[in-house]
This record gives structure tokens, sequence and C-alpha cells, in this order.
């Protein structure tokens, strides 16, 4: 089975040593009928874990799913639907159909000397000087943070609660107290809009990951960015034909 190696946008620096993650670098196979299978699968589908389950049937590279970084998964993602049908995906723009070169998406540039401190940044809110402490979110995480929510939703329908209980698992200290009651109480009730939004903003720029935007040529001929668009097309092509 023919295989292919796919660059890490962390280039695993994030991860401990000795970590089969720690190369930067994963091994990964062409999709077979089996994967299509997995695609397909009613369950998988109903669940909301069908892409992840396809993942890790690609993946040569043997390790805890759950310690993957979502900028990581990302990459890997794209080079699966790369391994899967190719490197061209037709999307629909204002009414104007393009196709995309996966294969020209770049990683986005990391600041190494700042990830070689590991999985925890410090960062000073501006608006309440209040001074934190986060690390980057795994597949994993995600995982517990949909449960939560999923939890709260059960006690109180009309509950949403996923900004906030983002902000709880990705702060790791406030002003040097590392209590967890203490943090979410802070993110409850102290916790400021604007700062709440200068946190993302910085978590975005210290998060290694796949730089998901691409250039089109707009009806004026002119060239534009955009975010990439990741339709049900992305891994079922022939959907709605």
């Amino acid at each position: 089975m023919p295989t292919e190696t796919v660059e890490l946008p962390s280039k695993g620096i994030l991860y401990p040593e000795g970590h089969p993650l720690s190369s930067g670098k994963v091994e990964m196979k062409y999709m077979t009928a089996k994967e299509e299978d997995i695609l397909t699968n009613p369950n998988y589908l109903k669940q909301g874990n069908v892409i992840d389950k396809l993942l890790q049937s690609m993946l040569v590279t043997k390790f805890n799913y759950d310690d993957l970084l979502i900028g990581d998964k990302n990459a890997i993602m794209v080079a699966a639907r790369i391994l899967s049908y190719g490197k061209n995906y037709d999307i629909v723009v204002k009414g104007k159909e393009h196709t995309v070169d996966l294969s020209l998406l770049n990683n986005k540039e990391i600041q190494e000397e700042e990830l070689k401190k590991g999985n925890s940044f410090e960062f000073e809110l501006p608006a309440t000087k209040n001074t934190v402490t986060f690390r980057l979110l795994t597949h994993g995480d995600e995982k517990e943070i949909d449960q939560e929510v999923k939890g709260v939703q059960k006690l109180q329908k009309d509950s949403f609660p996923e900004a906030t209980t983002r902000l709880k698992h990705i702060i790791t200290s406030i002003n040097g107290n590392p209590d967890k009651k203490n943090i979410r109480d802070f993110v409850d009730k102290y916790f400021l809009a604007a700062d709440a939004r200068s946190l993302r903003h910085e978590y975005n720029r210290v998060s290694p990951d796949l730089d998901m935007k691409f250039t089109y040529t707009d009806e004026d001929g002119v060239d534009r960015e955009a975010a990439l668009p990741i339709t049900m097309t992305f891994f079922w092509p022939d959907f709605g034909v």
C-alpha cells in the first residue's frame, strides 16, 4: 500500500520528547474501499465522528489520537482528502464555481521560540490587566468540551455555553492561581467580552495550523482572499449529484 509523509504545522515541537508526533511528521496511506465504508457508516454519521474514524484508519503512524493538536489534525484532514479524491476541490463562492488546489495550502508561519517553552502561553488581558496562562487544545480536549456542553444542555435546554466552556479548558491559571474553580468563576462572572476576544486572537496567533485561506478572482477580475469552506463535498465529492 503506497503511503505519503505529512508535515505537521506544529513541527512536533509541542509534543513530549519521544512522542510519535514529536518528529513533526506522520505517515498516511491512500484511501481504499474500506475507508469509503467508513464514510457511509450511518452510526459514525449520526455520532458525528465519521471524519475522525476516517483519519484514524488512514494513519500509518501509531499514536494516541486524543493527543493530536487541532491545527495538526486540520493538516491531516486536508492530506486525507488529497490522498482520497485528489487535490482539486470544487467550491462555489458568491454564486461562481471555483476549483481550489488543496496541495497549495501552506502551514501557518509559527514562532518556534514561543513553542519551545511548551504548551503553556502567558497573556495579559488588555482591559483588566489580569495575567492568564493558557494552552492549545487537543482532540481529546475537544471531546471533553463537547460532552460538557451537551451535559449542560440536558439540564438547561436553552443554554449553549460552548464559548465559555472552551475558555475554561484553555485557561490554566489567572494571576498565577491554577485553581480550576477560580478559573471557572472568573470566566462565568468577571471575564469581559473585550478581554475574551483578545485572548482568542492571541490563541489563534500562537496556534500552529494549516492556513485555510485561498485566493479567487471575483466578477470584477479582482483577486480576493477568503477562508476555505469545508462542505459536504470535501469528503463526499458526489454529494448532491
